[in-house]
């Protein structure tokens, strides 16, 4: 499958969605659409390799977890995003679908908060359990007195 007719199935079935680009394509989803979208990705456009999730921190916009997946026999990749919005911190998990996105997620949780719902074992992965706070939200104090970094 080419990123021409990637872009023309998903917009044929998601029309709210957004698609831009073609290696790797890309496809803003409302979070709503989040599990469902990934499903058809998986099962209609062969995208069975799960490469990465993370997140970025908009600030007063909200959090915006982000995924990459590709089709390995067509050579498709497609770059899957999803605002969570000002002031949420709760993403579906896709776990069910993709195990690779286990550890991903539990870091994202670590470094950002996002709990994401579903998750079978959602912990820190990275840092303590007596850590305070993510890292890598901008809300995060840079100067937090936290051994062994200050």
């Amino acid at each position: 499958m080419t990123g021409e007719q990637a872009r023309a199935a998903i917009t044929a079935r998601y029309p709210a969605a957004t698609v831009e680009g073609d290696a790797p394509v890309t496809v803003t989803v409302p979070v709503e659409s989040w599990v469902e979208f990934a499903h058809f990705v998986k099962t209609s456009l062969g995208c069975r390799f799960f490469s990465f999730l993370s997140a970025v921190d908009w600030k007063d916009e909200g959090l915006e977890v982000v995924v990459k997946v590709d089709n390995v026999d067509t050579g498709l990749s497609l770059l899957m995003k999803t605002r969570l919005g000002p002031g949420v911190s709760a993403c579906p998990s896709l776990t069910m679908l993709y195990k690779g996105a286990d550890w991903m997620e539990r870091e994202c949780y670590d470094m950002f908060g996002i709990r994401f719902d579903g998750h079978h074992d959602l912990r820190r992965i990275l840092l303590g359990d007596d850590w305070q706070g993510h890292p890598l939200l901008k809300s995060y104090a840079v100067d937090t007195p936290y051994p062994p970094y200050r």
